[in-house]
């Protein structure tokens, strides 16, 4: 067995790359190396740096003839999105349609595509189920529910298999960006931590376990849409909180209003992903931030 996994030099793609090689599953890895680093991928396996919206993509199908592909590679920042639409939609939708277009010819067996929690906008229901009314609030989340889209009529009128992964927010060591990472960083380095309203709620999810949906989901007979999450809500007030009781460091959060384009509230239901897949959650919230703060004491004491 052979995966092809894009995006693999980044955040949760290097988790990825991992836990396939635990498994002992042999490893294609692309990046573009636009937000990913080769510190990030173990020096023993097929890399190549390739963007997915050029043709040359086509070459890593025809070298290596992979199995099942898991598509992580996007432009993930909502802000950059409503920024700059026309470079958003080329990464998530042209990108995601390549991906598509070479696992069918190349047949692939199955094809696991990383989405996000941002297509349902602004819920009135929770948690939230894969059947939820869709609503788009930025340039990311529309290009992410596109090519979900693009995906679904892949498989059905060319039967390219593929299982659409919706994650909540994840976080964990390697993070470039995000809330977590950035209260960590400024508590750590003394500076005031910056909080946008603290209000809204998110479904944090560890980046180990999103990984251990991603090979889960790949080999499952299984297709479909299925939520990546924690099921639990947690206000960003209160994840400062926990955060801050568990580095032991309380400093008065500077409060900003909330961006453009951002959800106000987000759970998402893993019911579906838990029964279909044989798939759950293993770390609670307090496992993953200890692990996540560690790694980010080690780094500013390097």
């Amino acid at each position: 067995m052979k995966v092809l996994v894009t995006g693999a030099a980044g955040f949760i793609g290097s988790y990825v790359v991992q836990a396939l090689l635990e498994k002992q599953i042999a490893v294609t890895a692309v990046d573009n190396l636009s937000n990913g680093s080769l510190t990030n991928l173990p020096e023993n396996i097929s890399f190549y740096e390739i963007d997915i919206t050029k043709n040359e993509l086509e070459t890593v199908f025809q070298i290596e003839s992979p199995d099942y592909v898991i598509h992580l590679a996007a432009q993930s920042s909502v802000i950059q999105s409503m920024n700059n639409p026309v470079e958003d939609c080329q990464a998530n939708l042209f990108g995601t349609l390549n991906i598509l277009r070479y696992s069918r010819q190349y047949e692939v067996k199955k094809c696991v595509i990383a989405s996000t929690a941002a297509v349902y906008g602004n819920p009135t229901k929770f948690p939230v189920y894969e059947d939820n009314k869709l609503s788009a609030l930025s340039f990311y989340a529309l290009s992410k529910l596109s090519a979900e889209k693009y995906a679904q009529l892949y498989e059905k009128l060319f039967d390219v298999k593929s299982s659409i992964l919706r994650f909540s927010n994840v976080f964990g060591p390697k993070q470039p960006n995000g809330v977590i990472t950035s209260l960590i960083q400024r508590l750590i380095e003394g500076e005031t931590p910056i909080i946008y309203d603290g209000k809204q709620t998110r479904d944090f999810i560890y980046v180990k376990d999103v990984a251990h949906a991603c090979i889960q989901s790949m080999l499952s007979e299984q297709t479909g849409i299925f939520n990546i999450s924690s099921n639990r809500e947690l206000s960003i007030k209160q994840l400062y909180k926990e955060i801050s009781d568990l580095m032991g460091v309380h400093t008065e959060p500077d409060y900003k209003v909330l961006r453009e384009g951002e959800i106000e509230r987000s759970v998402l239901s893993n019911s579906k992903a838990i029964a279909t897949l044989e798939w759950s959650p293993i770390y609670r919230l307090e496992e993953g931030l200890k692990e996540t703060i560690q790694h980010y004491v080690n780094l500013n004491h390097i």
